[in-house]
């Protein structure tokens, strides 16, 4: 059983392979943070990580920033328990403190259909900042419906349409804390229908 499991790892087993490595999200995220801090230089950077996906890359990002910065949280809601998006998001936890004339860097895990992070993008607008960019650890151009990257922003892979699970990204809560981007084996996620 699970309890009895001798030095291996609960996620064994269910990952098709290996996407990112724990040392190239390391050595990508250092980059990042190099041109993020590069940007932004003498200007202090209101970083809003978006939870929970975004959680472990927005960590180990904002350690390796040379610029002043603070941290804020939001939490959205778009996908309910289904597994596809439909474009309707909801706030489930904003930002505490306004972002009025401050430069404000939106850090998440995954651009799927880009839905969700347009709608943020837009609603961050609204309270006026004096800039916004974006930074996102993965991209799937090939689901893309609405640009939300641009010249401003920063991307660490784009990835094939695959379900990726690891470094923030879940299944239904599972496998979102391993130290890697793995493909999560279709037989987890395509449960057989039972009649």
């Amino acid at each position: 059983g699970m309890a009895d499991n001798e030095k291996g790892n609960y996620y064994d087993g269910a990952i098709e392979r290996v996407l990112h490595s724990e040392e190239e999200i390391s050595k990508r995220t250092a980059e990042l943070a190099a041109q993020i801090s590069e940007k932004y230089k003498g200007k202090r950077l209101v970083i809003v990580g978006i939870l929970k996906g975004a959680f472990m890359f927005m960590s180990d990002l904002v350690k390796r920033l040379s610029v002043d910065h603070r941290i804020e949280f939001m939490a959205l809601s778009s996908y309910g328990s289904k597994t596809v998006s439909n474009g309707s998001v909801r706030i489930i936890m904003d930002i505490r403190t306004s972002i009025a004339d401050e430069h404000v860097l939106i850090v998440e895990d995954i651009v799927d259909s880009g839905y969700t992070l347009q709608f943020l993008q837009n609603l961050l607008k609204t309270r006026s900042p004096a800039s916004l960019s974006t930074c996102v650890l993965l991209s799937k151009p090939s689901r893309t419906k609405v640009q939300v990257l641009g010249d401003d922003d920063f991307l660490g892979f784009n990835i094939p349409d695959e379900w990726v699970v690891g470094y923030g990204l879940d299944y239904d809560e599972r496998f979102r804390t391993m130290p890697f981007v793995g493909v999560l084996k279709r037989e987890i996620y395509e449960k057989p229908e039972t009649s």
